[in-house]
């Protein structure tokens, strides 16, 4: 799953509003974020194969540290203590939907991977498959985001019209850029596919902080009359 691991950051953001958007989006892509870095180090492994699944072309055979079962728990424990560092606000609640966020990519993985999520080591591997079934597949990425993007917009509403119209804007650029990942060019090599992926995740981060802004832009205060501090010191003025 690419683009719809984003509707859980969406929908956590009004949970722990200290939370910032971007962070969040980088929560939800952590796993990804550590997996480009160990497969351009050459630690964890990926082959390109056209028409491997119709949803992606990776064969994601070798990856214990990043997609393992155990290598999740710890890595959402580890982007969950180091956001508490910073956000020191009810550190457990920060921990807990920071390191929530980041388990949400193994759980959402299950459902599309093909059986290359190992539960030990690199053994027991699992995964339901919906990968090798587009239609089934894609339409599901388009719905978790944009259930995640209503649960933000009723929740945690945009305090102006402009505001909400940013933010709907950006879910519209999130929904095509996953009709790109679904059905553009595969990636060259493992080494491009590492570093596409890294670029899209740090990209769509800085978008989100921008749009995140742009949506919370406060309405500004009705001007004061020129009679109001009068109102304000003797009372209505009688006519």
């Amino acid at each position: 799953m690419f683009i719809g691991h984003y509707g859980v950051a969406l929908a956590a953001r009004p949970v722990r509003r200290t939370i910032p958007l971007w962070l969040l989006f980088i929560a939800v892509q952590w796993l990804d974020v550590v997996w480009s870095a160990l497969v351009m180090l050459g630690v964890e492994k990926v082959r390109i194969v056209r028409g491997f699944t119709e949803g992606s072309p990776l064969d994601l055979y070798y990856m214990p540290y990043t997609h393992g079962l155990l290598g999740a728990l710890a890595l959402s424990l580890v982007l969950g203590a180091l956001a508490s560092l910073f956000i020191r606000d009810k550190r457990t609640a920060v921990i807990a939907v920071v390191g929530g966020a980041v388990f949400s990519h193994w759980l959402l993985d299950l459902v599309v991977h093909v059986s290359d999520l190992p539960l030990l080591g690199d053994s027991f591997k699992v995964g339901f498959g919906l990968w090798r079934h587009v239609w089934i597949s894609f339409p599901l990425e388009l719905v978790t985001l944009l259930i995640g993007a209503a649960a933000y917009a009723v929740y945690d509403p945009a305090p102006t019209r402009a505001g909400a119209r940013w933010y709907w804007g950006f879910v519209v650029l999130l929904a095509l850029t996953e009709i790109y990942a679904a059905f553009g060019p595969p990636p060259a090599s493992p080494a491009a596919a590492a570093e596409i992926a890294l670029f899209g995740y740090v990209v769509l981060a800085v978008a989100a902080a921008l749009a995140d802004r742009l949506r919370n832009v406060p309405k500004r205060e009705a001007p004061i009359s020129i009679l109001e501090p009068m109102r304000l010191v003797d009372g209505p003025i009688s006519g």
